[in-house]
């Protein structure tokens, strides 16, 4: 998943910058600041790599409903992350590529990292007896041959 969560970001910087000719940047009076897919990609990884951690944090120290909290706060990291396309020294073009990446990045990490992963354990019944075809344990199978 923070596979993923690095391409989709990557896929619309792509396709703003290379295709459709749009140089993502950002000027700061005389700095210009080109963002590249490499920062991209990083900066995606980044917050996949702390969105994941978080929850692990919240799960490891039992917090309850770990998930639900979880996904508040990437809401509200979402809705902070858009403060900054708010300021100057952006045209249109950069401010509309840059809130795509952060909507693609929360689009797979927040689905993804909401839904718990399949167990570990081979099935529900792991602990129960066996049955044998009769319908008995295999516990009282042995114990019926003795």
């Amino acid at each position: 998943m923070s596979g993923l969560a690095v391409l989709v970001p990557v896929l619309v910087w792509l396709v703003a910058d290379p295709v459709l000719g749009h140089r993502v940047r950002i000027v700061d009076g005389e700095r210009t600041l080109d963002i590249g897919v490499v920062a991209v990609g990083l900066a995606a990884l980044l917050a996949a790599l702390a969105g994941w951690g978080l929850l692990a944090a919240l799960e490891r120290f039992g917090v309850r409903r770990a998930r639900a909290v979880w996904t508040g706060v990437a809401f509200a990291v979402l809705a902070v992350s858009f403060l900054p396309l708010t300021g100057d020294g952006m045209d249109g073009g950069t401010r509309g590529a840059l809130a795509l990446m952060h909507l693609a990045v929360a689009a797979v990490l927040i689905p993804g990292l909401r839904t718990k992963p399949p167990a570990a354990t081979a099935s529900p019944t792991a602990g129960a007896p066996r049955t044998v075809p009769d319908g008995g344990s295999l516990a009282e199978t042995s114990r019926r041959r003795r």
